[in-house]
């Protein structure tokens, strides 16, 4: 990561948040937020965030539980955690901003979208899913993802202020995957938000066919297939995932 224009940890919630600024807002720019994927960092975003830090202000945090956050015994829910982030934007004095979602930051993307949607200007949600039928069965084997998986634990140990409970916060996390997100299309239908719903030509997570339903059920979304790459897509080819990025808002 480039040098941080500022961070801390905000008090948000029950717990205390890792964030990060960079770059600056020119006059009638929209701050554009990252938010990464589960068992991910706000580090994820590296390659980002040095080329959109040039004309915009942006904000990196680490979700509940993940990175250098601390978490609770509270239960992870999408509703909790977009509720972490709109308290972030508070504490920085942002009121509107451009999102990007990743995974679970993408699900955190379109919750926001559903309860809050004055607080958006656009949103680009890359490999989410609204329901647990759309992840694939086999990504658990998948060789790729295992690798991520592997690479983010490591990155648990080097990054958490509890470096020996990553079982543990996995076990957490988990009891929501298995139930949420759960959304009707009756409210994805009421989703006002300019929303671009992307996915890896190669997604080993999230199936094409929940993706054509997603785009389809969500009015006027921009359906994104980005070529070559699967569910890791900033890192197999960021310069690419931020010029879809930057099309996609400009």
């Amino acid at each position: 990561m480039p040098a941080a224009a500022s961070s801390g940890l905000a008090p948000v919630n029950d717990i205390q948040m890792y964030y990060a600024t960079y770059g600056a807002a020119p006059a009638g720019s929209i701050p554009i937020l990252l938010i990464h994927g589960g068992l991910g960092h706000g580090d994820v975003w590296a390659n980002q965030v040095i080329d959109l830090m040039r004309d915009h202000l942006v904000v990196v945090a680490d979700s509940r539980g993940h990175g250098r956050y601390t978490r609770s015994a509270q239960p992870f829910g999408y509703d909790l955690m977009a509720s972490d982030y709109l308290a972030l934007l508070d504490y920085l004095k942002i009121d509107k901003v451009d999102l990007v979602g990743w995974s679970d930051g993408g699900i955190i993307g379109i919750d926001i979208a559903m309860t809050h949607p004055e607080r958006l200007d656009k949103l680009f949600a890359q490999a989410a899913n609204v329901t647990i039928d759309g992840v694939d069965p086999s990504v658990m084997t998948n060789p790729t993802f295992g690798a991520a998986i592997a690479m983010m634990g490591a990155d648990y140990v080097r990054l958490s202020p509890t470096p020996d409970q990553f079982d543990a916060f996995v076990g957490q996390i988990s009891e929501m995957w298995m139930s949420q997100p759960n959304w009707s299309d009756a409210q994805l239908a009421k989703i006002t938000t300019p929303t671009a719903i992307v996915l890896g030509e190669y997604d080993e997570a999230i199936t094409r066919a929940h993706t054509n339903h997603m785009a389809a059920v969500i009015p006027g979304a921009t359906k994104i297939i980005l070529p070559d790459v699967s569910h890791m897509a900033l890192f197999q080819a960021p310069g690419e995932y931020t010029a879809a990025i930057r099309a996609f808002f400009e």
